[in-house]
């Protein structure tokens, strides 16, 4: 082998390993991980936030109580977002209600869905695809009992290369025919981010 075919390969051989050393990379992560990336919200607070406050509210004395022998009706209203991001706040909804339900403890209603039921209860009623015995009748769902509300607020200061970001995530839940708030919960979360600097 002569000396440019050498010279050649090797040139060959150095690209391909720089190349390699650039290559991109995709692996899974843990969905659960508690370590944060940025200031910004993330999967991990809405894991924590979730885990919070399903259970605080199953383990709340009351609560206990009220589910020791019947599993209640509770709707749930959207989270309200008082934050100066774009949470998806549907995530955080969907995970706590999950979570509720997979303790066994509540019944939920969706109210998503309704549009949908409708439609489906007028095909059953008027369409004449559906045996008239087996056809649900419109009236027959069962009422909320218990109101499910949150909201999501964030402070954020800024120092110099400190950013300091503060988050509350609050829940309530309210007994309809009473009006009374049998349970609420808080949980916070806070992340501070420095920027490094050069010589530092």
């Amino acid at each position: 082998m002569n000396n440019s075919m050498k010279a050649f390969l090797a040139a060959v051989a150095i690209g391909t390993m720089a190349l390699s050393g650039c290559a991109s990379t995709m692996q899974y992560g843990d969905a659960g991980s508690a370590k944060p990336i940025s200031t910004e919200f993330g999967s991990s607070d809405l894991q924590q936030i979730a885990e919070a406050m399903v259970d605080s509210m199953i383990t709340f004395p009351p609560m206990v109580e009220l589910t020791s022998a019947r599993r209640p009706v509770v709707s749930v209203d959207s989270v309200k977002n008082k934050s100066m991001q774009h949470i998806d706040t549907e995530s955080i909804t969907d995970s706590i209600r999950a979570k509720l339900i997979r303790s066994g403890k509540f019944r939920f209603i969706d109210r998503t869905t309704d549009d949908q039921t409708v439609e489906e209860l007028k095909i059953q009623q008027d369409s004449g695809l559906v045996d008239k015995k087996s056809a649900v009748q419109f009236g027959q769902q069962l009422g909320a009992e218990f109101l499910l509300t949150s909201n999501f607020s964030e402070i954020r200061q800024k120092a110099g290369s400190t950013t300091d970001v503060y988050y509350k995530f609050t829940m309530s839940l309210k007994n309809l025919k009473t009006g009374i708030l049998e349970w609420s919960d808080e949980k916070e979360i806070r992340k501070v981010f420095k920027r490094g600097t050069f010589g530092g």
